[in-house]
């Protein structure tokens, strides 16, 4: 993960700079719900911090479904769709995280309930009688996913050590 995230150069430069956007809202958020601030990162992972759209129909920079959205208080109608609004979306993620972390029992499977959906996760846990999301066998992707968010995390906040030149934030 580490080797295939450094060498998408153009997404992590947009990666960086997009941080200095959409970061401290969302370490302010996290700070008040008490959610990991390393968890940010599951938004870069997500959606490349861009309100997009997948195929699956997820939408946004948490890539929230529309049913799941609404769930979570969100407004989306043919008018509005607060999955495209930072500040709810990020409370929004904070809410789900929090209750995938309650169900679950840590962060790490609260990650990966967010990437494969939390039945999924119960019925793997369930059939393959284990605790820890590093004991599990799941999907390629779910796999990795914990990966990718660390090799992101350490990409993003130690740039140069990637051979990226960042400016400051000022500059």
């Amino acid at each position: 993960e580490l080797i295939l995230n450094t060498y998408q150069h153009s997404s992590t430069l947009l990666h960086l700079k997009l941080s200095y956007r959409f970061f401290p809202e969302i370490e302010k958020i996290f700070a008040e719900e008490g959610i990991p601030d390393d968890l940010k990162f599951l938004a870069v992972a997500e959606s490349s911090l861009r309100n997009a759209v997948s195929s699956a129909g997820a939408k946004g920079i948490w890539q929230f479904k529309e049913a799941a959205a609404k769930e979570l208080g969100l407004e989306v109608n043919d008018y509005v769709d607060e999955r495209n609004d930072l500040e709810k979306s990020t409370v929004a993620a904070c809410q789900y995280l929090k209750l995938m972390k309650e169900k679950f029992g840590s962060w790490t499977l609260a990650a990966a309930a967010y990437n494969m959906g939390p039945g999924a996760l119960s019925d793997a846990l369930e059939q393959q009688k284990e605790k820890s999301y590093y004991d599990l066998n799941l999907s390629d992707e779910t796999n990795r996913y914990i990966f990718r968010i660390l090799a992101i995390k350490d990409i993003m906040e130690n740039p140069e050590k990637f051979g990226f030149y960042v400016q400051s934030k000022d500059g």
